[in-house]
């Protein structure tokens, strides 16, 4: 089998299942549930795949046979014990490491937080009121220092919002809509992004594979 009919094949098929999913836009039919059918199975089984050989070939097993890491036979076992939801008897043993996973990664998302997130913000908005920059630097500063307290008031409900504290609460709430605003801009344009690239494939791509083909 020639290279240009295997590569008008592997186009051939990702345009098909392309405009599968492009057919949803008019309705629910069998052509996008068959294309979406293949990605739910190829996500699973490129995952499945990747977590055996990534995490437990490589993190679990090697380590434990061929450098003598027996403390990881800890988290081995407790991996294994979350599949014990799988029989109604023995379900109540998975508790513990669901626990255990639960109470790890909240405090390590804490500390991540807390260390990648609010105290560096916190230490960058205070910095720039001082002025050190250019007088543009010290009021967008100023701007994003009210913000985030009128967005902290607004979200304090231990106080009825009335008054100065009602007012600045409303003005956190202009800074959170402009937010949500940006977010959702931003959304919007990468999924706009997505459809010209998928919109090319199927003008350009497509098309010369096929001229490939038959030349």
């Amino acid at each position: 089998m020639s290279e240009s009919l295997v590569n008008f094949l592997q186009v051939s098929v990702a345009g098909f299942l392309t405009l599968c999913i492009f057919s949803f836009l008019y309705k629910d039919n069998p052509f996008y549930r068959l294309a979406e059918h293949i990605y739910a199975g190829l996500s699973a089984g490129y995952y499945v795949g990747l977590i055996w050989h990534a995490v437990i070939l490589q993190q679990l097993w090697m380590p434990i046979t061929r450098d003598g890491e027996y403390t990881l036979l800890i988290p081995g076992i407790m991996g294994v014990l979350l599949f014990t939801r799988l029989t109604e008897k023995l379900s109540y043993v998975s508790r513990v490491s669901i626990a255990f996973v639960m109470g790890n990664t909240a405090g390590i998302s804490i500390m991540q937080q807390l260390h990648g997130y609010v105290l560096p913000q916190t230490g960058d908005t205070i910095s720039g009121l001082l002025g050190a920059g250019s007088w543009f630097a010290t009021l967008g500063a100023w701007i994003i220092f009210v913000g985030v307290i009128s967005t902290l008031i607004y979200f304090y409900f231990s106080k009825e919002h009335r008054g100065i504290f009602g007012a600045t609460a409303r003005v956190g709430i202009v800074f959170i809509m402009i937010s949500f605003g940006a977010h959702f801009g931003y959304t919007v344009m990468g999924r706009v992004s997505l459809l010209i690239g998928r919109i090319r494939f199927l003008m350009f791509d497509c098309v010369d594979s096929f001229k490939h083909l038959i030349n």
